[in-house]
């Protein structure tokens, strides 16, 4: 690519931005990657799309998914009963996070 779109200080901006910390090389190497992505999409953006109906997905997509139905509570106490840590009227889980 001749002209990279973005600069040496684009590219320190936007890691620091993403609290990265990268090096001198890193940055030209960075620099010219994104680059050539950003030209990518201008040449997608030159591109003629008049009459082409806008899409979510380039094939049929369904649910495969039940649909939600409305049905009676659990029963306290049989959930407790098949719980393996319980406090008081809770069910007690171990903790995802420390």
């Amino acid at each position: 690519m001749a002209d990279p779109i973005l600069t040496s200080d684009d590219i320190r901006h936007v890691a620091r931005l993403a609290a990265l910390r990268i090096d001198d090389d890193e940055v030209e190497m960075m620099r010219t990657q994104l680059s050539d992505i950003l030209a990518h999409f201008q040449t997608l953006a030159e591109l003629d799309t008049e009459g082409v109906a806008p899409t979510g997905h380039t094939t049929d997509a369904h649910s495969v998914m039940r649909d939600d139905e409305e049905m009676p509570a659990l029963d306290r106490e049989k959930t407790l009963a098949n719980a393996p840590f319980v406090d008081g009227e809770f069910v007690r889980v171990k903790p995802v996070l420390e």
